[in-house]
């Protein structure tokens, strides 16, 4: 079927355009699926995508849209079907940017990386942040609606959006790139198309807002005695410090130590790892003394008993390598090899309660290593499970979906959401229907087929049906 389908495509679009898919475009990283063999095809401009769109309309061959591969939960993968992966990294360029206006216009393959470079040499700041921004694609960003660890400040990508140039399931374009803040002329499709996961249409660009590039920036990586403790520091902060703080991040000792393990040249800053360790950034225009506000915040919250230790970076190398501690605990986790992970987020002032409780609950089921860490600034955890020391993860298999449930009914417990910022994809579908609200579920299924007739558009990621 797949060297039928391809010479169909072959013989529509030609050797430009149309390839047998490699490795790399068939594999998500964690490699919990894997397309089969399928047809590549890799349009140049919004134009050709639409083209493409439409003969697989009329054909009712799936599309598979593919950005930068990053996402962590298989939508951009397909396991079974008459399908093809559409890529978008051709379509790269920066169309225009508007520094008066804090605007910039790229097409969707563009890497989040250059994204930002692009802002920065006209001066301005486009807050997106990820661990994997050097291959991720701003589309790929949008249609998960990509968080990082910036969100406390400037909000997830959907926050970071005017506007969207967007191939529909038909092939027809939406022409939505608008420079407007305030646009009320009926239904927001921006909206529906940012997250919805290439169910709905590809996005083929964007307007993006920018900002002002901070002229100072101060950062701290924190001992405290818990979480409780952080998310008072948090507040603390934010009282004092208005909306200056850029980031916030919660980490435990277990990742210290999985880097001492696993990368051992990422040097832990603290001479004794604390339990529990906060990132603090903030940052301002010129002028702001935001380091001395900075030390008489934290001296405050020392005398408080909300922190324990605390270093300020003195340089911007200093800077650097503390972020290179929670940049890195990522890559250390995979190193290790988790038995399950879990993206959440919790009620901010539910965190320290969901920490304490779920542990104990986890042990009932086995014994085992947990890394708990996250963007707690908005709610946001990396709740992720381990091998004890000594054993290894094929021991753990049977016990993954009580590990899961145990977890995720914990999530469900306290309000929370069990995908915070990766996405449903393909692996969280059952989830999602087992804890989403069933009149959302329901809705999501009329959108999806009022807009999507034929279930063309990356069919069994985010709906099941």
């Amino acid at each position: 079927m797949t060297r039928d389908l391809f010479t169909l495509l072959h013989d529509k679009f030609g050797d430009e355009l149309v390839e047998l898919a490699g490795a790399s475009y068939r594999e998500e990283p964690r490699g919990r699926y894997t397309s089969p063999e399928l047809p590549l095809v890799r349009p140049h401009s919004t134009e050709q995508t639409a083209a493409v769109v439409r003969f697989c309309a009329d054909h009712e061959i799936a599309i598979i849209p593919y950005a930068g591969g990053t996402g962590l939960v298989g939508g951009q993968t397909k396991v079974d079907g008459r399908a093809i992966i559409l890529g978008v990294d051709r379509m790269t360029k920066m169309r225009a940017i508007y520094p008066t206006e804090n605007v910039m216009i790229v097409e969707a393959g563009a890497i989040l990386a250059d994204v930002q470079s692009y802002a920065k040499d006209a001066d301005r700041l486009f807050p997106l942040s990820l661990a994997s921004e050097g291959s991720c694609r701003i589309g790929g960003n949008l249609a998960t609606n990509a968080g990082g660890v910036q969100v406390l400040r400037y909000g997830n990508a959907r926050d970071l959006c005017l506007g969207v140039e967007a191939v529909m399931p038909d092939g027809s374009i939406h022409h939505g790139l608008q420079r407007l803040r305030k646009d009320n002329t009926g239904y927001d499709l921006r909206n529906l198309l940012i997250g919805s996961e290439g169910t709905l249409g590809i996005i083929t660009a964007a307007a993006l807002k920018l900002f002002p590039r901070p002229k100072e920036v101060a950062t701290a990586l924190i001992a405290v005695p818990s979480p409780a403790d952080a998310v008072s520091l948090l507040a603390l902060m934010q009282d004092r410090l208005g909306g200056l703080v850029s980031a916030f991040e919660l980490m435990n000792k277990q990742g210290f130590h999985f880097l001492a393990e696993t990368m051992p040249d990422v040097r832990s800053p603290f001479d004794t790892v604390p339990e529990w360790s906060v990132l603090l950034e903030i940052s301002s225009g010129q002028g702001g003394e935001i380091e001395v506000r900075l030390t008489d915040s934290l001296a405050l919250a020392t005398d408080q008993g909300l922190v324990l230790d605390a270093l300020i970076a003195q340089s911007d190398a200093q800077r650097a390598s503390f972020w290179d501690v929670r940049e890195n605990i990522p890559e250390a986790n995979r190193r290790i090899g988790s038995i399950s992970s879990h993206d959440i987020s919790i009620p901010i002032s539910e965190i320290p309660r969901f920490i304490e409780q779920t542990p104990d609950m986890l042990a009932q089921i086995c014994d085992l290593r947990i890394n708990c860490f996250g963007h707690v600034g908005d709610g946001n955890l990396h709740y992720n499970l381990y091998p004890s020391a000594g054993r290894n993860r094929a021991e753990y298999q049977t016990l993954v979906s009580d590990l899961q449930t145990c977890i995720y009914d914990q999530v469900d417990k306290f309000d929370g959401s069990i995908s915070a910022e990766h996405g449903i994809g393909r692996l969280k579908v059952a989830d999602l229907e087992k804890y989403g609200d069933p009149a959302k579920l329901a809705a999501m299924r009329a959108i999806k087929a009022a807009f999507d007739p034929k279930n063309i558009m990356n069919p069994g990621a985010v709906l099941s049906k």
